[in-house]
């Protein structure tokens, strides 16, 4: 049984057909997925689809790339939603320096302010960090909280680095591209219990099927991919990495 823990279900490609790409990770054996938002109206609508099925969660916040005209208001109802029962997590937040669309310092301000917001109600976050890793690694560190590194991207020495400080590693689609030497050594150097799998979707879309609209299912190739790597049965991957995601989220 395989655990989703990243996926966009409330986004344009997938959400007026996420019945049947809820239906189609069943018939794969994804018992569990988190529909994560990244403004506003998709974290409501994260906690929409989580109402619909008592499988499916939700985690609400403002991306670094969505938050150029992010108010206190904005981030109180964030807060709001952050207390509904089938909201698990605050994110996705973090730092993004490779689209360079919203300054440094205001992604930083919102970050910081998104992780008080987690701290207050004890929920893990769940980070997006792209060129930033130095900098998303000093403020996780100030703020001293705990969640995953979503879609890790960043070198097998500095996910180590956030493993020591609270921090899961979470690996999606390109773990699986045949020239993708650096997610492969994080898959290979991490302990399977700091691992967790997800696909991302609709972006992202492993290996076999690059270049066609990612959904929930796929992560099955994903833990794939990682049993290859290190050595293991798919099925003590997809129950370690399970047993890891329900921890971390708080789920019995």
């Amino acid at each position: 049984m395989y655990f989703n823990t990243h996926t966009h279900l409330n986004s344009e490609q997938l959400y007026p057909n996420r019945d049947q790409f809820i239906q189609n990770a069943l018939n794969h054996q994804v018992e569990n997925m988190v529909v994560v938002g990244y403004d506003l109206e998709s974290s409501k609508k994260a906690v929409e689809i989580a109402h619909e099925y008592s499988f499916i969660y939700a985690a609400v916040g403002i991306s670094p790339n969505d938050c150029k005209d992010t108010t206190d208001e904005d981030l109180n109802e964030i807060e709001k939603l952050l207390q509904d029962p089938c909201v698990v997590a605050l994110g996705e937040i973090g730092l993004d320096y490779y689209w360079e669309e919203v300054p440094h310092e205001k992604q930083k301000d919102i970050f910081v302010k998104q992780i008080e917001i987690a701290k207050k109600y004890q929920k893990p976050i769940v980070i997006h960090a792209r060129d930033a890793y130095e900098d998303t690694y000093n403020i996780l560190k100030q703020t001293a909280h705990y969640g995953i590194m979503h879609c890790y991207s960043g070198s097998a020495e500095m996910a180590k680095r956030y493993v020591d400080i609270g921090f899961e590693i979470s690996l999606a689609g390109p773990v699986t591209f045949k020239n993708a030497k650096v997610p492969k050594e994080v898959a290979k150097s991490i302990d399977i219990n700091h691992l967790m799998i997800e696909t991302d979707c609709p972006y992202l879309t492993p290996h076999p099927f690059r270049g066609k609209l990612n959904e929930p299912a796929n992560v099955v190739y994903i833990a794939q991919e990682i049993a290859k790597l290190k050595n293991m049965e798919i099925e003590d991957v997809a129950r370690i990495t399970t047993f890891n995601a329900k921890k971390m989220f708080g789920i019995k």
